[in-house]
């Protein structure tokens, strides 16, 4: 065997020798592995219940100012200037919170709790609410209301475009008013001065509708899945009723049965 040939089986040798019982020599290069923990990234439950608890004090605590600064006396008269004057005081709040829909529709009802919130004035509540789901951070909003005692009134104010709002329940008065350019379906009944004001955009009620509807809309569409107790003074704008047009269309006495 030439010089050559050795030297090959000694390094084969030498590498078999490391694998087996002359390998005290070796360090293993997956030692510093095995100490090596990972650490879990899932968040406490309770961690996220509190986190949902703070987010609920603030809105609350933004409803409450509100009604310190329009409803001093716990009194709110529904008028043009009031309705401007109380959403913009809403807005102000609301654009300070960091919240979901889910937050929102928890909202509502904890309006019915008097130990959550002590006063329940349906007129800035609905226009606190409707604050909220303008400056949502959805596109869609869904508020599971059905099971609400109270209809809430003027939610659905100022509505914008590309905002979609459907309610699982009733509505109160003022309904959608001042639209401008949002979708709003009301899968129950509402009640008086429904799209009132609306300048654009689509109301759908599935049920049936009281007394003044559209008064003085400006544009856009209202549709009516079951009856409409009377229409208000229309400027613009189309309204159905069971999928037929009656504005415009032939004279009808407002605020009447028809």
């Amino acid at each position: 065997m030439d010089e050559r040939m050795k030297g090959d089986l000694a390094t084969k040798k030498g590498f078999v020798g490391t694998q087996g019982k002359d390998n005290r020599g070796i360090r293993n290069p997956f030692e510093e592995f095995d100490t090596f923990t990972f650490k879990k990234t899932q968040i406490p439950l309770d961690q996220i219940i509190e986190s949902t608890e703070v987010v609920m004090d603030q809105i609350r605590r933004g409803y409450e100012k509100l009604l310190e600064e329009e409803a001093k006396e716990l009194v709110w008269m529904v008028q043009y200037n009031t309705i401007i004057k109380a959403y913009e005081v809403a807005e102000k709040h609301v654009r300070e919170i960091d919240y979901s829909a889910e937050d929102i529709e928890d909202f509502c009802f904890a309006l019915e709790n008097t130990q959550k919130i002590p006063y329940f004035i349906p007129g800035p509540a609905g226009l606190y609410i409707s604050a909220l789901c303008n400056y949502a951070k959805e596109e869609e909003i869904l508020l599971k209301l059905s099971e609400l005692k109270t209809e809430i009134n003027l939610i659905g104010f100022r509505l914008p475009k590309g905002k979609r709002l459907v309610i699982e329940g009733d509505a109160g008065d003022f309904t959608g008013i001042g639209l401008e350019g949002g979708e709003l379906v009301v899968e129950g009944n509402t009640k008086n001065w429904t799209g009132a004001g609306m300048r654009s955009g689509k109301i759908l009620i599935k049920k049936n509708i009281g007394l003044h509807t559209g008064e003085w809309m400006m544009g856009g569409e209202i549709y009516v899945g079951g009856r409409i107790r009377g229409l208000g003074n229309i400027v613009e704008g189309k309204v159905f009723e069971r999928e037929k047009l009656v504005y415009p269309g032939k004279a009808r006495h407002p605020n009447l049965y028809y």
